[in-house]
């Protein structure tokens, strides 16, 4: 089987969607692209076309209920190295069109390619406006998906990859699991402390307009700060 295969006639469904992700599709249909990021993609088209996969899942028989899909990138690549991230990566040329479906093709393939996700057994549900990474120079478009029929994931090249995991809704919304980072440049943003692993910079960011346009955001300490360097 062709990598590309396992993503042809990717379509958005909200068909058979469980009740508790209503207020996810709501906020995915509503949210303005200033309500997710003050960094748009530049005006006259430049930067790489990426896209990324928000997988909602529900842990094992609904122990650990509702719950997302990461990654850790290796500690040897030159960017972004040890950061916790969505699966998902740059636009290939089999993807098709970066203003048509080929940001959902290319979210699919790179969730494969980075977790070994089957992406036949996920239901694309919504896309997100797409975003800009000042220091990588990519446009993100962020896809949401539904694991609909979970599968096993794990590292598929060291590389890349050091470890792939889920981590709870509740974790997220936990207080005691939120904070505040404050980059070197001054940027402060959001971080999460879960699975021993922090998550900040723009994964961070997009979890936390999820929550709170979601309706799931709990109230948390702003002024509790981690260093970009924590480790639990």
């Amino acid at each position: 089987m062709t990598r590309a295969s396992h993503t042809e006639g990717v379509t958005l469904s909200k068909d058979g969607l469980p009740g508790w992700l209503d207020p996810v599709v709501h906020a995915v249909e509503t949210i303005e692209p200033l309500q997710l990021s003050r960094f748009l993609p530049p005006a006259n088209g430049a930067g790489r076309q990426s896209a990324v996969l928000i997988l909602f899942g529900e842990g094992g028989e609904g122990e650990r209920g509702p719950e997302l899909l990461l990654m850790e990138r290796a500690s040897s690549l030159r960017s972004h190295a040890g950061q916790p991230s969505f699966p998902g990566g740059a636009l290939d040329p089999e993807d098709g069109d970066p203003k048509g479906d080929g940001p959902l093709r290319a979210a699919l393939r790179e969730a494969e390619e980075e977790t070994g996700l089957d992406p036949s057994g996920v239901q694309l549900f919504g896309v997100l406006p797409k975003l800009y990474i000042p220091v990588s120079g990519f446009v993100v478009t962020p896809v949401l998906g539904w694991w609909r029929e979970p599968t096993p994931v794990g590292v598929v090249d060291p590389n890349e990859t050091a470890r792939v995991f889920t981590v709870p809704v509740a974790d997220l919304t936990d207080p005691d699991n939120r904070a505040t980072t404050v980059h070197p440049s001054g940027h402060r943003g959001p971080a999460f402390l879960v699975e021993s692993a922090l998550v900040w910079g723009f994964t961070a960011g997009i979890i936390d307009r999820i929550l709170h346009y979601a309706g799931w955001e709990r109230p948390w300490d702003r002024e509790k700060q981690v260093p970009l360097d924590w480790r639990a």
